[in-house]
């Protein structure tokens, strides 16, 4: 089985398994937490980092990470690729290797990426009644499953609606161009706000936000979490009716005080003896 192969079969068995269908995925962070429990942040990275997961093996946890970007669809495409990792086990101990070459896991990966966001079944769905598949198209397929044009166009020569010169010629063409072009740049503008934003793992965050209702988690902690200042987060969680509790101060009864049996007799001896000191001191000499 080769990895195009592998890689659609894994994408139709997650989308089974966690019944989505064949409709479009929405946002992608929220959808791989709450179905496959993984912990997923948005991070301030460099220019040239895209994506990472990884594994702590004494806890069996999982942890994506994706770096904010002003290129949403590219954002959905790392995501969907990294999950492929999760769900073919591609663990590695070497941290010596070169992860952007080529090899059988990324190409995988990448396969699994495309048919998890544009499913053979809802594409042919969507276009169902469509005539000659023309710029518009395409357009309306990027728009429709959030997907740069590159998988857009794969997918629709894969599904027998374009030949190879055709996808080729889409193969420069930029989702920010299809978006003005057709009408739909508000939203494309909203698609970039959003993939732009800090996240923190939503489990994470939900249990500091629990840690400060019980008075043991600050809202710096909560801040550093989500990339705001303390302020900001004091703020919203006020909005939200979210405060830390108060603690009860409890102040014992002096009737429960246990009865304390002092002896003054060795502090009376010792003040004895200073007094008896002064009296036999000789007077200074005036002169």
């Amino acid at each position: 089985m080769n990895a195009e192969v592998e890689g659609r079969a894994a994408a139709e068995k997650f989308r089974d398994e966690y019944r989505l269908g064949w409709q479009p995925l929405g946002d992608l962070v929220a959808l791989i937490e709450q179905s496959a429990g993984i912990d997923v942040a948005v991070l301030d990275v460099g220019p040239d980092e895209h994506g990472l997961t990884m594994r702590d093996p004494r806890r069996d946890a999982v942890f994506i990470g994706v770096a904010r970007t002003r290129h949403p669809m590219r954002q959905r495409s790392t995501l969907a690729h990294e999950l492929a990792h999760v769900v073919f086990g591609d663990w590695a101990d070497n941290t010596t290797c070169d992860w952007s070459a080529p090899s059988p896991p990324e190409s995988r990966a990448t396969a699994f990426a495309r048919h998890l966001l544009v499913p053979a079944e809802g594409l042919k769905a969507f276009l169902d009644g469509v005539g000659k598949v023309k710029l518009p198209t395409l357009s309306a397929v990027v728009q429709r499953f959030l997907v740069s044009p590159k998988i857009a166009a794969i997918a629709l020569e894969q599904a027998g609606y374009i030949d190879a010169d055709t996808k080729g010629e889409w193969w420069s063409v930029t989702a920010p161009q299809l978006a003005v072009r057709f009408g739909w740049g508000d939203q494309y503008r909203a698609l970039q706000a959003d993939s732009d934003q800090r996240r923190a793992p939503q489990r994470l965050l939900a249990r500091a936000v629990q840690g400060y209702t019980e008075g043991v988690v600050s809202a710096q902690t909560i801040a550093t979490l989500r990339g705001i200042t303390a302020d900001q987060a004091a703020a919203e969680l006020r909005e939200a009716g979210v405060f830390p509790a108060q603690q009860p101060v409890a102040w014992a009864d002096p009737g429960e005080l246990p009865d304390v049996a002092v002896d003054l007799n060795a502090l009376d001896d010792l003040l004895g003896t200073a007094n008896d000191v002064l009296a036999t001191a000789p007077e200074p000499d005036a002169g």
